[in-house]
């Protein structure tokens, strides 16, 4: 049996901000070509698998007389055939009828008294496919360490990389009361003793001890300075109710990758770029005016050090990041992005939200839970994006060759959207999560993003184009490249969900002469 081991502080306020329509688990939708393997084969296979990821036979257990934070330990009772589901989709199969399902699945919360995972064997998906649906609590995994677990299924080749055979099964026993007690006698004598180490290493070296100090207490004044500046009100951010629906697109990663080149981007800021693009239209077709409105998405990042890479439990802290919906060029849309997020990385916000995350055992818990609150405050954005690179080669279960991953993330309270993005195998591919009542035109959404993503492509060639013929104003502006007039200067990202009064009063003559 495995030691118990207490949540983490950020894993606890995942837990805490958990409310009865707001299910806090994130997952994916793996669709496979070729007939589906047996119910019995894969479940043998994840057993075998199993052993690189303990979290998964691991519940939540609170401590005696509420002393801290719940614990993760061993189900004694752990019963694989109660995680892995087996479904069929009723013909024609079609991938309307499997996001429908998804959307069904992921209206249920899980149940906290069994390791908070489920993962779902969907046959009969047209073009003699099947899928298989993953849900997690994200107390449990963050998106960037799931990409590694969720590997221990696969193979680069068609080939099982080793023969398969029956997992022998797991003595666990029951955590009683006296263990609990002395793993919480144990973490209060740990706390002073690696306070006291981290003391002695700090006066080894004092003066990176007082710089990495006073970057700590400014990054901790940005953080808070941030919670003065709540994200605008929009259709986005309404009371949400428990039922989700779910749509996706993809787009190929190359054209990610011309865009970024084209304009000295990332990948991220594309794909910031891409949705603001999509819900500017978004909401002016629900007759909401964007002039001069910028939108804030709650940008997860991950702090997990190399040594960390593929261990379990959260470690992200969370960056705000501008959608400009007020920006009808698609290029104008990209540098605002790519501007703000620059200046975000240089600040002295991600330090503070690492600080935040950093505070494993060093406070009480009352105090971690209001810090973790501050960094993850839904007031303070409209909606999550979040951005996961996948692998780049072909993936295998069982032989099947993995067709498609689409990453699903989860609804905060009063978020009736959050979109997630995964590259694999040469795609990208963005999984749109809606409240089922707030979000009746998801599918509307996923065209608006789509033709978004098209948008960047064309201003994207267009400017290549226009450099190879030498034309000055094409290689000296993005409003040029986008076909627009003006001065060529673009908004800069104000921090307080407005554009400059300036380049507002500019896109209101734009959008009269349209």
């Amino acid at each position: 049996m495995s030691s118990p081991v207490r949540l983490s502080p950020i894993d606890a306020s995942f837990l805490h901000q958990e409310r009865r329509a707001s299910h806090m688990h994130i997952g994916g939708v793996l669709i496979f070509d070729g007939p589906p393997p047996s119910y019995d084969d894969l479940i043998a296979h994840i057993l075998e698998r199993m052993e690189a990821v303990p979290r998964y036979r691991q519940r939540l257990v609170k401590p005696p007389l509420g002393l801290g934070r719940p614990f993760w330990a061993d189900d004694p009772d752990f019963n694989i055939r109660y995680h892995v589901r087996h479904t069929a989709l009723p013909p024609p199969g079609s991938e309307e009828q499997l996001r429908l399902l998804v959307g069904r699945i992921y209206s249920q919360r899980l149940d906290r008294s069994r390791p908070l995972w489920e993962a779902w064997l969907v046959e009969g998906l047209e073009g003699g496919r099947f899928a298989l649906v993953s849900k997690t609590h994200h107390s449990v995994i963050d998106g960037v360490s799931g990409v590694d677990i969720a590997t221990v299924l696969f193979d680069s080749d068609p080939l099982p990389a080793r023969p398969h055979r029956p997992a022998k099964p797991r003595a666990t026993e029951r955590v009683d009361t006296l263990d609990l007690l002395a793993e919480t006698a144990s973490a209060a004598l740990r706390t002073p003793l690696e306070l006291a180490g981290g003391a002695l290493r700090a006066l080894g070296r004092p003066a990176e001890a007082a710089r990495k100090a006073r970057e700590a207490v400014e990054g901790l004044g940005e953080v808070a300075w941030a919670t003065l500046n709540p994200a605008p009100t929009t259709p986005l951010n309404v009371r949400i109710g428990p039922h989700r629906r779910i749509a996706w697109i993809e787009a190929p990663l190359d054209d990610f990758r011309a865009v970024k080149n084209g304009f000295g981007a990332t990948v991220n800021d594309v794909v910031l770029a891409a949705v603001s693009g999509a819900l500017g239209r978004w909401l002016r077709r629900r007759g909401v005016p964007t002039a001069g409105l910028e939108l804030r998405a709650l940008v997860p990042v991950s702090v997990r050090a190399p040594d960390e890479h593929g261990t379990l439990g959260n470690r992200i802290v969370a960056m705000r990041g501008p959608l400009p919906v007020y920006a009808w060029e698609p290029v104008e849309r990209l540098r605002t992005v790519a501007e703000a997020m620059a200046h975000l990385k240089r600040s002295k916000q991600a330090v503070g939200a690492a600080v935040i995350a950093s505070l494993e055992r060093f406070a009480p818990p009352t105090l971690l839970a209001v810090a973790s609150r501050l960094n993850f405050s839904t007031r303070l954005f409209n909606l999550i994006v979040t951005n996961v690179p996948g692998p780049q080669i072909p993936l295998y279960l069982l032989g099947r060759k993995m067709e498609a991953c689409i990453p699903v993330a989860f609804l905060p309270e009063n978020h009736a959207l959050a979109v997630a993005v995964m590259s694999y195998n040469g795609w990208l591919r963005f999984g749109l999560l809606g409240d089922w009542d707030a979000l009746f035109d998801l599918d509307l959404l996923a065209e608006d993003l789509r033709a978004s993503i098209e948008e960047l492509v064309a201003a994207t060639g267009a400017r290549a184009a226009g450099d190879a013929r030498g034309d000055r104003h094409a290689a000296t502006g993005p409003r040029a490249a986008s076909g627009a007039s003006g001065d060529g200067r673009v908004a800069s990202a104000t921090g307080n969900g407005r554009a400059p009064a300036r380049s507002a009063r500019r896109r209101k003559r734009t959008s009269r002469a349209r």
